[in-house]
């Protein structure tokens, strides 16, 4: 058996057996597990994770404004579905044909997460060596916490973050074709996407300015071959693509800025903390200032590091989250992750993070238990759905 395969197994095996391990409990109709109370519907707990019976919705009716009011019950404007972006619901769809759209819904999650973890490993096989780069993927395959949990239900979050990887991973490599047809993907995946064209401008600003200050007689952008980066404005094609999609399904092309409160960016940045928020309704989020430390010191590190690409993007999603008032910001920090584990690889290699991660394990699992268990869209009726 070859090693590329070996090590296919294995990250098959990241994907796949932490997520297994997370839906036995409800598989089996388990009351309690650890004395966290369970509900006892089996797979339908899983499958009625938020956003997946959304995305459903939109797997079976395609935006259409008819098809979504005569047969979903939700109180929810046919608008409001825009903002769960269609490759992930035409993914349910396609798989759909050879199962139910609930079950499609949790393999093409499957699936997405293998290749999250897939370009994860590549990328960080160029800053550590080969054995230390299946532990990290490994750790991401169960850190943070809300990571395995949206590789658990179904979301488009692991394709997204795929995509997300993907692109900056062969952009780094200059394999500019790839990076721009993966930021594609990424974008008609989830709105964010966009935000690696944002990046890769920045990214070719810094450049420019460097090499202005190391030469000031150097022209900005002389030494950069336009012609080679045109397909990175697949990235941006891919938003106009969905916004046409919604032209003819909606007749608006701005349908998902009319989307409703689905847009969570607030002016001033920090807002978060206005406990008032309808999407925050709470006054415990210290550990949200965790987060944000993390974030700065991995954007701080990646510019140390020297690795522009990586820091470029990661530091523009840093921004982003500044402005996010949602309880649930982790989740929108989510495609940034995988650089930070690049930027604390020299100390994430290390025993001392080996015996952190032995002991965190079991907390990360109750965790996902019990944030899986509440995390319920209520569904009397499941027949549209099938």
């Amino acid at each position: 058996m070859g090693t590329k395969f070996k090590k296919f197994l294995l990250i098959l095996s990241f994907a796949l057996v932490p997520t297994i391990l997370i839906w036995l409990p409800f598989f089996f109709r388990l009351s309690t597990f650890w004395t966290i109370p369970l509900p006892k519907n089996g797979m339908e707990t899983i499958v009625a994770n938020y956003d997946g019976p959304l995305y459903l919705v939109v797997a079976k009716t395609m935006y259409s404004k008819q098809a979504i009011e005569a047969n979903f019950q939700f109180p929810l404007p046919s608008e409001y579905y825009t903002a769960h972006f269609p490759l992930f619901p035409l993914l349910i769809k396609a798989v759909g044909v050879i199962t139910n759209y609930p079950y499609a819904m949790l393999l093409v999650t499957l699936a997405s997460s293998v290749l999250a973890l897939y370009f994860f490993e590549k990328l960080i096989s160029e800053y550590v060596k080969p054995r230390d780069a299946l532990f990290l993927t490994f750790a991401f395959s169960i850190l943070p916490a809300r990571w395995l949990i949206v590789r658990s239900v179904g979301s488009a979050d692991p394709l997204f973050v795929a995509g997300v990887i993907a692109s900056v991973y062969f952009f780094k490599n200059k394999k500019y074709w790839l990076a721009g047809l993966w930021g594609l993907i990424a974008t008609i995946t989830k709105s964010p996407g966009i935000l690696l064209f944002v990046s890769y401008g920045l990214f070719y600003l810094i450049h420019a300015v460097k090499n202005k200050i190391g030469n000031p007689k150097n022209k900005w952008l002389q030494d950069i071959n336009i012609k080679k980066l045109l397909p990175l404005l697949l990235i941006p094609l891919g938003l106009i693509l969905v916004f046409t999609f919604y032209k003819i399904t909606q007749g608006d092309f701005w349908a998902y800025f009319h989307s409703g409160d689905n847009i969570h960016l607030m002016f001033p940045p920090f807002s978060i903390f206005n406990y008032s928020a309808p999407w925050v309704g709470t006054f415990w989020l210290e550990e949200i200032i965790f987060i944000y430390a993390v974030g700065a010191l991995g954007v701080y590190k990646l510019f140390q590091k020297k690795e522009y690409e990586l820091a470029s993007f990661t530091g523009i999603f840093f921004l982003m989250i500044l402005f996010v008032a949602h309880r649930d910001v982790m989740r929108y920090f989510l495609p940034a992750i995988p650089f930070l584990f690049v930027a604390f690889s020299d100390f994430l290699v290390k025993k001392e993070f080996k015996v952190v991660l032995a002991v965190i394990i079991i907390p990360i699992y109750l965790f996902s238990l019990a944030f899986i268990s509440q995390n319920v869209m209520p569904i009397s009726n499941w027949a549209p759905f099938l």
